[in-house]
């Protein structure tokens, strides 16, 4: 990391990084920071019949509790209304549907399937 990164380049990185360790896994990516008013998705794939919206989230330390403690219930519901209106514009029917994350804590990742729910 230089003076010049940014919270911006920093955060592209690490979501290029989760990317390319989801593809690695079978996974199809089919948008990359999708935004509505009131809420963002990182990722938005496919596995199978399942499309997935994933948070990416990097914690270079675990000082704050690390990249799983920052994805609070206001971030969650910013992630399941922006899942709600990218189906509602952008699918036909009802797809099954999972809430992943992709944790990065230091140079450890990991894929958190079915992270949270839109219960």
């Amino acid at each position: 990391m230089t003076c010049k990164d940014t919270t911006t380049a920093i955060g592209r990185r690490a979501e290029d990084a989760a990317a390319r360790h989801l593809e690695a896994a079978g996974v199809t990516l089919l948008e990359r920071n999708f935004r509505c008013r009131g809420g963002e998705i990182d990722l938005i794939g496919r596995a199978g019949k399942t499309l997935l919206f994933i948070e990416v989230r990097l914690r270079r330390n675990g000082s704050y509790g690390g990249a799983a403690a920052s994805i609070t219930p206001a971030k969650q519901a910013r992630i399941i209304l922006a899942a709600r209106h990218y189906l509602a514009t952008r699918t036909c029917g009802e797809p099954d549907c999972r809430f992943d994350a992709v944790l990065i804590d230091g140079a450890r990742m990991d894929w958190l399937k079915d992270a949270f729910s839109a219960g």
